[in-house]
């Protein structure tokens, strides 16, 4: 276990655009149980910011987003210990995706169980073109469990059975063919897209954003049917904030321009 009294998220706020980075967590940005409960607490400490655009969500230098969870840990629980340990990271994932706002995940280096889980509770997924993703669980003795539950409607129940059961890792380029992330980026482009992702979305009307990400969410849970009855009323809503006339006027107001 590691000492409570360590720091394990550093935090940079810049224009709306929140980094936060796991650090303090071995070379691999290993969690542990009070590196779950830090990021679940500045999580839920996010999602009161109204200024907030954008979490941009990484680990601490570029060998690995995030490893796994800590085998050290786990190797000594037993079965209600193990509950409680996976319990608590399953509400880290549930904090990052009842963010409201968009999550970017930085992935650079390996991406390993619990912090592939962690990578897909993000809404976007950016990866240097060198990652590797897999999820090793069977290889330990474990099953994967709880947000690995999304992987077959991400990529499709084929690549989720080969991850899930073979233990295996793919690369980013495979990653990105089977939708595991968004894009990929050399070294030196990663930040750099990122930054141009984060600016986009900031850009944005702030209230359509995250209107936007809340119906993403609820779709996950719902028939189609249910989905589309839903986001009528929704779309009704967006009214109400001002956005779409703000913008929409802007729009026609930069196409009278350009037909002039």
């Amino acid at each position: 276990m590691t000492s409570p009294a360590t720091r394990f998220v550093d935090i940079v706020h810049r224009d709306g655009v929140c980094t936060l980075t796991l650090i303090n967590a071995k070379s691999m940005n290993i969690l542990g149980s009070n590196a779950i409960a830090a990021l679940t607490e500045e999580f839920r400490s996010l999602a009161h910011d109204p200024d907030l655009r954008v979490v941009v969500l990484r680990g601490s230098g570029e060998r690995a987003f995030i490893g796994g969870a800590d085998i050290n840990e786990m190797a000594v629980l037993d079965q209600q210990s193990a509950e409680v340990f996976i319990r608590n990271l399953a509400v880290l994932c549930e904090a990052i995706r009842a963010c409201p706002v968009p999550v970017i995940a930085r992935l650079a280096g390996w991406c390993l169980g619990g912090g592939l889980e962690v990578a897909m509770s993000c809404d976007l997924r950016i990866s240097e073109f060198t990652a590797k993703f897999g999820m090793p669980e069977v290889a330990v003795g474990i099953p994967s469990v709880i947000h690995s539950a999304l992987m077959p409607r991400l990529i499709g129940a084929a690549h989720a059975q080969w991850l899930l059961l073979t233990g295996e890792t793919i690369n980013a380029d495979t990653a990105a063919e089977w939708g595991l992330v968004h894009e990929v980026a050399t070294p030196d482009e990663l930040d750099a897209r990122i930054a141009q992702l984060a600016t986009k979305l900031s850009g944005c009307g702030p209230h359509v954003v995250r209107q936007q990400k809340l119906l993403l969410n609820k779709w996950f849970d719902m028939s189609v049917h249910g989905a589309i009855e839903d986001s009528i009323k929704q779309f009704g809503l967006a009214y109400l904030t001002g956005e779409p006339q703000q913008h929409m006027q802007a729009f026609l107001a930069r196409k009278a321009d350009r037909d002039q």
